[in-house]
């Protein structure tokens, strides 16, 4: 029975597209769901009680992701855990074509679905910067920026041993090699992106300081001996050449590549004052998102 982990802080207005779409066409019992809601002030946890008995709910008054994960990982039943953020949307189906490519032979530990991104009522430059996004090699195979992530018990082992981190679903992503890790092509997540110009760059700020904190944690890990998990790749951070290829391929992405960039420098500046503060624990969340 797969496990599903939902940590939802304030969803009231998403939680329930994603809850009727896993249950959709599932079985009882097919699938173990636990929400574990979070410094919720709304009524996150009445929509997720409202769905019936096939979807449990967990309370904690800490406002805090890693905290829900680690009690979602407490009362979760079965592998493979699959970690899914309560503001996108995915299907029962979704969720057995993750489960199928972990149980297949091979060295699969970690998967996640492709991603489809809905830009309707979205602002030009938010459609043009993730224009440019979407091509990025390591977007297209990393399986971070998804809001899906599902394990193996063996996977589930090696994510256990990282410390808490802003920036989780790319430290998971990184923690698996290439043969490791797969984007299940038969699975499609829906995630909603940031309507406006405003809130696509408090977006980008919360990864930008998310990654330098990951990056310090790897710099930190133990000097002279074999880090814990595999330092970041080149293609972790977006560099000048992954945009010349992206240009020679198609030279009209031009004026989206100017938009990226601009992104990109509005964002290292807006969290260079948390980096130098060490202030890896304020989330920056857009809300343009989560408007119907």
């Amino acid at each position: 029975m797969p496990s599903i982990v939902i940590p939802a802080h304030n969803e009231e207005r998403t939680l329930g597209r994603l809850l009727d779409a896993l249950l959709d066409g599932a079985r009882d019992e097919e699938f173990d769901i636990v929400v574990v809601c979070n410094g919720c002030t709304d009524a996150t946890a009445r929509v997720a009680a409202g769905r019936g008995p096939r979807v449990r709910v967990v309370e904690t008054p800490v406002p805090s992701k890693h905290e829900a994960l680690r009690l979602g990982d407490e009362h979760a039943r079965g592998f493979p855990r699959i970690y899914v953020d309560a503001d996108v949307v995915l299907g029962a189906g979704d969720v057995r074509a993750l489960a199928a490519a972990l149980a297949a032979p091979g060295e699969v530990l970690a998967a996640a679905p492709e991603r489809e991104l809905p830009m309707t009522g979205c602002s030009w430059r938010v459609r043009a910067y993730y224009r440019v996004w979407q091509r990025l090699p390591a977007v297209r195979e990393g399986l971070f920026g998804r809001g899906v992530i599902a394990m193996s018990g063996e996977g589930h082992a090696r994510i256990a041993a990282l410390p808490p981190l802003m920036a989780d679903d790319l430290a998971a992503s990184l923690a698996f090699g290439p043969a490791e890790r797969s984007v299940v092509r038969t699975a499609r997540v829906v995630v909603r992106p940031p309507r406006t110009w405003r809130d696509l760059i408090r977006r980008r700020v919360r990864a930008a300081t998310s990654t330098a904190q990951l990056e310090d944690h790897q710099a930190r890990s133990a000097p002279g001996q074999a880090p814990t998990e595999p330092a970041a790749p080149p293609s972790a951070r977006t560099g000048v050449s992954d945009l010349r290829a992206l240009l020679r391929a198609d030279p009209t992405l031009l004026p989206a590549v100017v938009v990226f960039l601009s992104a990109a420098l509005a964002a290292r500046r807006g969290a260079r004052k948390a980096i130098r503060a060490r202030d890896f624990d304020t989330w920056l969340r857009d809300e343009s998102s989560r408007q119907d």
